[in-house]
């Protein structure tokens, strides 16, 4: 199996620490407002690996962190006029509610920041203790950048490019502008914990250094996360974890790609901001994780109407060969799950995937004209590569007959409809019903007549 490694900038074998085992840890939302599509992407993107990981016989514990405490939701909380408990707790609730109509799997574990502060204070007081952080007059504490020597490998810059390019905090309480917080001193009336530097809370990035060590150990096999937290995050998380114990901190870096809308940025600013539950309000929820699982896991993904329709599409034939075939373990060409393997082996390449899974569909409409005993364990195999994935575990129907829009017809009327066009047959009124069939095409809902009866799908009606 070969994972690319942000760390290296190259494909690897991938070796687990422990054989057998994969620890893995990815970085999870800030709990102060509804998820968005950018956090689908994580979501789905390490949930399929972790799914891969697992088929191929791995024992995988996955640890994504919850952040409960931070500026933004200090200030959302106060806005709202609810306590910060409130308002995570509720968040946390709709995240939970946002992956799982997703079909994301809970992780192993998900720590929060509020639940591990000792952790957090200790890890720091290691830090001043070693000469890597400080104690600013402020209350303050702070990491020394430039004492940590290999500053900056994740992202291959050294400090001073870093300064020069990135926007840094102008702090007078500094050693030096590219130090960071680690731990923040309270203002009055902010939520506090005590630390020997006083009252206060941890900074941002010092949460998943302690968090992650202390579930997934000193060093572990993945450590992932979103295309924008390579820097600083994930380079002050090394810098953080390293000096602290001494080991290296991550053998594997992970970073899924970006979300785009209408090939723009996903912007507030630019009105193209939308949370998961906003989009499933209009979307099928496979649709949308089909659009997120069907490009490689690094690529960015472009978020438009098309690409949804385009998804759906490409849901419907998969969905069109499962239908009226019941699915039974049997013999299959082992050719489909080979290249299925050697797609995911090669840095979980789910385009790749997809393609076998498109071959086995269409394989899977011949037996069923030609070959009907082979067509049950096709139909099997069809659905266990796509649960790898996530995908093609809704009953064939219920997926059809669903669509992008509100359904043209209320479905009493249209099974109302398809009862009158069976009444028209059996009087052997066939003009009447080829009527009725030709106008139900016209609104996109498809009739189809089989020995067991006629059933419907929605497809997009035709100019």
């Amino acid at each position: 199996m070969q994972i690319y490694n942000t760390l290296t900038r190259r494909k690897e074998t991938f070796t687990p620490i422990d054989p057998g085992k994969v620890r893995m840890y990815v970085c999870g939302m800030t709990v102060y407002d509804y998820c968005h599509l950018g956090h689908a992407r994580v979501m789905v993107a390490f949930d399929v690996i972790t799914r891969y990981l697992r088929a191929r016989g791995f024992d995988v514990t996955y640890v994504r962190n919850i952040t409960d405490i931070d500026d933004k939701i200090l200030r959302r909380a106060d806005e709202n006029g609810e306590t910060i408990e409130a308002l995570t707790d509720r968040m946390i609730d709709a995240m939970h509610e946002d992956e799982g109509r997703l079909g994301v799997l809970r992780p192993d574990a998900e720590p929060r920041a509020t639940q591990h502060v000792d952790e957090i204070v200790a890890m720091i007081q290691a830090l001043i203790d070693k000469g890597y952080a400080y104690a600013a007059d402020n209350g303050d504490v702070y990491y020394r950048v430039r004492r940590f020597e290999g500053y900056g490998k994740l992202n291959n810059r050294d400090p001073d490019e870093m300064r020069s390019g990135a926007r840094v905090d102008v702090d007078e309480h500094k050693e030096d502008p590219l130090d960071f917080v680690l731990w923040k001193a309270a203002k009055s009336g902010e939520a506090n914990w005590l630390s020997p530097w006083g009252a206060g809370r941890p900074g941002w990035h010092i949460e998943c250094s302690a968090m992650s060590t202390c579930c997934l150990g000193e060093t572990f096999d993945i450590h992932g996360g979103g295309p924008d937290l390579t820097f600083p995050h994930h380079e002050n998380e090394i810098a953080q974890s390293e000096a602290a114990t001494g080991k290296p901190y991550v053998n594997t870096w992970m970073h899924a790609g970006a979300v785009r809308v209408n090939q723009e940025k996903m912007s507030k600013s630019l009105g193209n901001f939308f949370t998961i539950r906003e989009v499933l309000e209009h979307h099928d929820p496979e649709v949308v994780r089909y659009l997120l699982v069907a490009s490689h896991y690094r690529s960015p993904i472009n978020y438009a109407p098309e690409s949804l329709a385009d998804a759906r599409k490409s849901l419907e034939r998969f969905y069109n060969a499962l239908a009226d075939v019941e699915a039974q373990e049997g013999t299959v060409d082992g050719a489909f799950d080979r290249r299925f393997t050697a797609a995911m082996d090669d840095d979980f390449n789910t385009a790749e995937a997809m393609s076998v899974l498109f071959d086995l569909a269409r394989e899977l409409n011949r037996a069923k004209k030609e070959a009907p005993q082979q067509a049950p364990a096709l139909a099997a195999e069809l659905r266990r590569l796509g649960e790898v994935l996530g995908l093609l575990q809704q009953a064939p129907a219920a997926f059809l007959q669903g669509g992008v829009a509100d359904l043209p017809l209320p479905e009493a009327e249209i099974e109302a409809r398809i009862a009158a066009r069976a009444a028209a047959k059996k009087a052997r009124d066939f003009a009447r019903a080829d009527s009725i069939r030709d106008e139900l095409a016209a609104l996109g809902i498809v009739l189809k007549d089989s020995r067991e009866g006629t059933t419907w799908v929605l497809e997009a009606p035709s100019d």
